[in-house]
């Protein structure tokens, strides 16, 4: 079985990104716009992928249950959602631009 990568996020262009990365590097990336959807396709999967200026950090405990990682990523200036995405358990958040530069070893994993 493939590995399996949920990843919640809004921005179509950033999906195309993503699943681009996940199609090079042979892993199935399923995009989801809420966090129902996201628990839905959780289980199994090698991780998980949040942009946080669309899915809210309250999410996190909810997406934690499950047990993958989370990697978070927003813009560098959002340092309140930035704060509360680590207080509420998120494992790794970059700023954007740094989430993009790393997306091939981020998929890779």
């Amino acid at each position: 079985m493939a590995k399996r990568i949920v990843a919640v996020l809004a921005d179509l262009i950033f999906a195309v990104r993503i699943t681009d990365a996940g199609k090079r590097a042979g892993v199935e990336i399923v995009v989801v716009k809420t966090l129902e959807a996201a628990i839905e396709h959780l289980p199994g999967a090698a991780l998980l992928i949040l942009d946080l200026d669309f899915a809210p950090p309250e999410w996190i405990p909810r997406l934690k249950r499950d047990g993958s990682p989370i990697v978070g990523y927003v813009s560098h200036v959002q340092t309140d959602v930035i704060k509360r995405a680590r207080e509420a358990g998120c494992d790794t958040i970059l700023a954007r631009s740094a989430f993009v530069q790393k997306l091939g070893e981020i998929i890779a994993g």
